[in-house]
């Protein structure tokens, strides 16, 4: 990874039951190749993620994660307030349930909580959103979130790097998410050799 002088980031990362539960997988092994840029991540699971990781990726090894995880209704934790100074939020993969209930302002778990509060802070949400096809509601949920500042950084993962694997697939929508929260990852960067 990419060696960095910048302050440590203090981050969230939120995964829903949404298909694409290879993209939280990478996203977490990013992360840890990361260390040196990161002071803190904090990680939400919503009720249906684990299960569909568990059917998708055939493991439990979110369990492992060497990461604070907290409950979906702890809303005393240190997520739930602006006051704890988290920089950057990461929902990937992002279910268009939880990005209506964040488009409405609906706070009804700690996911949804963290989210707003990371909009009216004003800082960073980015929703790594995974549907096809969408629909109107879809897409007008998502210039809601944009219009409140949050960025809608969809799961389409790009093939100019000529990715090999599926990770490396994936890499190209999570390594894109990394860099809108402001860690610097390595990876294909159109232009440069």
């Amino acid at each position: 990874m990419i060696k960095t002088n910048k302050p440590k980031i203090k981050l969230i990362v939120g995964v829903t039951g949404a298909s694409g539960a290879i993209y939280a997988k990478v996203l977490f092994d990013s992360l840890l190749q990361c260390k040196d840029q990161i002071e803190e991540v904090a990680v939400l699971f919503s009720d249906n993620a684990k299960g569909v990781w568990s059917y998708e990726l055939g493991n439990s090894d979110f369990e492992k994660l060497p990461f604070t995880l907290y409950n979906r209704d702890d809303f005393y934790s240190p997520v739930a307030s602006g006051s704890a100074g988290y920089h950057a939020m990461i929902i990937c993969p992002c279910s268009m349930g939880t990005l209506g209930r964040i488009a409405s302002g609906v706070s009804n778990d700690l996911m949804t909580r963290a989210a707003d509060v990371m909009l009216k802070e004003r800082r960073k949400l980015i929703l790594v959103a995974r549907e096809t096809p969408l629909s109107l509601i879809h897409i007008n949920n998502m210039k809601t979130v944009t219009e409140a500042g949050g960025i809608i950084c969809p799961a389409t993962p790009s093939f100019y790097s000529k990715p090999e694997t599926m990770e490396q697939l994936a890499s190209t929508v999570t390594n894109r998410a990394l860099s809108l929260a402001g860690i610097d990852v390595d990876g294909f960067r159109w232009g440069e050799k």
